[in-house]
């Protein structure tokens, strides 16, 4: 994992979902069919809802005001426009459906951001979800890479083995285990895993091959121009920032 892409993660995390469904589509049984879910995260303020459009169209004219007067000649005041925050945020997951059981969602494959993990009304609605998945017998795969906001992944944190706290990490529930989790742990300084991702208790697991997706990211992206002398945020701690300060040096001299 590159921490420098977190700057860039809308980009990375639309791009990422992409190629993880095309890469689980060419293993499916020819029944399933993995798809990327779209959700609109809507807050206000005493809850946060998701929704999901048929089809979303957003226009964004350039605004032009009439000066003085309207239609009717009439003089107005003249307003102070002030940009307000978006209140949508468009997050995407990928689910595993059963296209004979009525699209039964098998698998539900979650890439956390920012939004997931910092406090507000995106985390708490991300928890719901969890609850959501896991209550509702459905294997729930989350994949961690963001180092910013606090644990989030469906298990407690005083239960997670001190070997396990990297700082990335992938949780793996399955349906028809309820009283156990799945850690991998995703050190720094190692290449991504190839994770297993459950189905239905009569398939076999299907293998997900993370290091080469990010890859192709990161070249698609063009994102060998990121500016590596910007600081982190949160930092490195001093073996990774180590090991990170050894790389770019080595890349200086190329």
């Amino acid at each position: 994992m590159d921490p420098f892409l977190e700057q860039f993660w809308g980009d990375v995390h639309a791009s990422l979902i992409v190629y993880m469904r095309d890469q689980i589509n060419d293993q499916l049984p020819a029944d399933l069919q993995a798809r990327v879910e779209e959700g609109l995260m809507v807050d206000t303020e005493n809850y946060s809802r998701r929704i999901y459009p048929d089809i979303d169209v957003v226009e964004r004219p350039e605004r032009t005001f009439a000066t003085g007067s309207t239609a009717s000649n009439v003089a107005i005041a003249e307003p102070c426009v002030v940009a307000l925050p978006s209140e949508l945020r468009t997050e995407r997951h990928i689910e595993i459906i059963d296209r004979n059981s009525g699209n039964r969602v098998v698998t539900a494959i979650e890439l956390l951001s920012p939004a997931n993990r910092c406090k507000g009304p995106g985390r708490d609605a991300y928890i719901r979800k969890q609850h959501e998945y896991i209550d509702g017998g459905v294997n729930l795969v989350e994949i961690d890479l963001i180092r910013q906001g606090s644990f989030v992944v469906a298990i407690p944190e005083i239960l997670v083995p001190g070997h396990c706290r990297t700082p990335y990490i992938i949780c793996i529930r399955r349906a028809n285990r309820q009283s156990e989790a799945e850690l991998i742990r995703v050190p720094l300084q190692e290449s991504l895993p190839n994770i297993a991702i459950p189905l239905r208790p009569t398939d076999a697991d299907i293998v997900l091959q993370l290091q080469p997706l990010l890859d192709e990211c990161y070249r698609r992206g063009r994102y060998a121009s990121l500016d590596y002398k910007r600081s982190l945020t949160p930092e490195l701690n001093s073996d990774d920032q180590t090991w990170t300060d050894v790389l770019l040096l080595q890349r200086s001299r190329l």
